[in-house]
Parts: structure tokens; sequence; C-alpha cells
């Protein structure tokens, strides 16, 4: 593993444990050279797994943008870390499970939106705001009023 202060490649493994919902080692490290301390996770990982973007566009999935985007629609919001990366793991779980490398980036959103949805409301909203492509404050009433995610709800 290389360093990432330094670039070195002398780095050795100081602890090892289970990490996210033990789907994840988590492995502090240090280098050899500069002394420097980081931390890396290692996955399993079933298949390669490529987005096609509305464009047509592949690019590669990236685990790290799909928990960008879902921490963004969670800012502020009550949920504890570790139910927000259970979500994240059940979505790339669904994704590699499902018998192709090519995934729509349409069904990632889906995904994200199903386990939004059941994980904090307002969050939910807020990440359709972006994936539903809002652009006024109907919309956000008619999306809410559809889904009825009014107070009889909550």
């Amino acid at each position: 593993m290389r360093c990432p202060f330094c670039s070195s490649e002398d780095t050795q493994v100081k602890d090892s444990r289970q990490a996210e919902d033990n789907t994840a080692v988590r492995r502090r490290r240090q280098c050899g050279k500069c002394a420097g301390r980081f931390t890396t996770f290692e996955r399993v990982q079933l298949r390669e797994l490529m987005v096609i973007k509305k464009s047509g566009r592949r690019t590669p999935f990236d685990r790290d943008k799909l928990a960008r985007s879902v921490l963004i629609s969670l800012q502020k919001r009550p949920v504890e870390p570790e139910r927000i990366e259970q979500m994240i793991s059940g979505v790339v779980r669904q994704l590699e499970a499902g018998g192709t490398s090519d995934i729509q980036s349409d069904r990632i959103g889906q995904l994200v939106m199903e386990g939004l949805s059941n994980l904090d409301k307002i969050a939910y909203v807020r990440y359709a705001s972006v994936y539903k492509d809002f652009k006024e404050t109907d919309d956000f009433a008619s999306f809410i009023t559809d889904e009825r995610l009014g107070s009889e709800d909550e």
C-alpha cells in the first residue's frame, strides 16, 4: 500500500478489525519512511461495475461518489452513521447481485431513493429534488403529495 503522504511503498499494518457491519476490514497503517498514519478499508467486490449514464457514457462505479451524494442529502439529519453505512452497503450489494456488470444510472438512483425513504423522509425529499431535477417549489409539493409524505405518515 502506497503512503498518501510521501508515496513510499514501505507501509505496515498496525491494526486490523471488522468494520461497516462486517462487510469490510479496517486497517490502520503506518509509513516506514515518514511515519504518517492512515486508514484503509478492504471490501469484497463481486464484479467490476460500470455505470451507464443517461448520455450513454460508461464510467466505473464509485462507491465513494454514491456515499457522498447520500451524505449530502442526510446533512444535519439525526441518523446514525452505522445506519447510513448499512444503507449504502445494501445498495452496493443489490447492484453487485444484479447479474450484470452494466448498471443504468437510473437504477442506482432508484435504489438510493428506496433506502433513503426507509432511513429519513427529509433526506429522501432532498435526494429526490436532485435526482428528479426539481425546478420549482411546486415540484416539491407535488412529490410530497404523490409520495404521501405528509404528516399522516410521521
